[in-house]
């Protein structure tokens, strides 16, 4: 679905028919897609340029343009990136398309079981905790259900982040358009892949024990951009925000 808000070919019919149901209820997903992309691509930028060479990329879904690697291998060729999916078709296409051998690879996992994806040995042999990694949570936490203890998940990653780790998250709201962002949550119900709305607040409390890098959390298009947004960035209600670890 998230490949066909963006305008990719890597889609199923009813990947598609559940698409429009969603933009039916709330026709600026697109939108939320899009400028979480950039969200993305700014936010990895800026840690490449802080120094950072390891990326660990959790819930990565399909290879598009301007991926993780590619951003952040501008920066050094030798930055080592692992996706994680729990989507075999996911696996399937990323191994096909990644051609950056030693540097970049792709597992299967889900992100519920944080030691199937720590204690890989495919992450394990590119990721070196003892040093400053990039932990990423983009677009994927509001499809954990407050049941599964979203943020008690994502302790169970940073305990083992060092100082200078950063953690980059974004994850939908409820705050600015309500009755939008809720028809959405409504439509996704319908799905494998039921979505929650967080507050402010709470995606806040993702970042505990971090230190938020300016701006802070914030609607993803305000997130740093390149060129002042030119609509209400609240239209996109997707929050996002990178924190360091002191």
């Amino acid at each position: 679905m998230y490949d066909y808000y963006l305008g990719g070919k890597d889609h199923f019919t009813v990947d598609r028919e559940a698409a429009e149901q969603v933009l039916k209820a709330a026709p600026e997903v697109r939108l939320l897609a899009v400028e979480n992309r950039r969200f993305v691509q700014r936010a990895v930028r800026y840690l490449a340029e802080q120094g950072i060479r390891q990326f660990l990329d959790i819930g990565a879904g399909l290879p598009t343009q301007g991926n993780v690697h590619e951003i952040a291998q501008e920066e050094s060729l030798d930055a080592h990136v692992v996706y994680v999916d729990n989507d075999p078709i996911v696996l399937t296409h990323a191994r096909a398309l990644l051609a950056e051998a030693g540097t970049t690879a792709v597992i299967q996992a889900d992100l519920r079981d944080p030691a199937s994806i720590l204690e890989n040995p495919q992450v394990r042999e590119l990721i070196d905790f003892d040093q400053p990694i990039a932990l990423m949570f983009c677009a994927i936490l509001h499809f954990v259900p407050d049941e599964d203890a979203p943020r008690k998940l994502v302790e169970e990653y940073k305990r083992l982040l060092v100082p200078g780790s950063h953690l980059v998250l974004s994850h939908v709201t409820g705050d600015s358009r309500p009755e939008h962002s809720q028809g959405a949550a409504d439509a996704y119900k319908r799905t494998k892949n039921p979505a929650t709305l967080r507050s402010k607040e709470t995606v806040e409390g993702f970042f505990e024990g971090f230190e938020l890098v300016e701006p802070g959390v914030s609607y993803v298009s305000a997130w740093r951009p390149e060129e002042p947004p030119t609509v209400d960035p609240s239209l996109a209600w997707m929050l996002g925000g990178v924190g360091r670890k002191p």
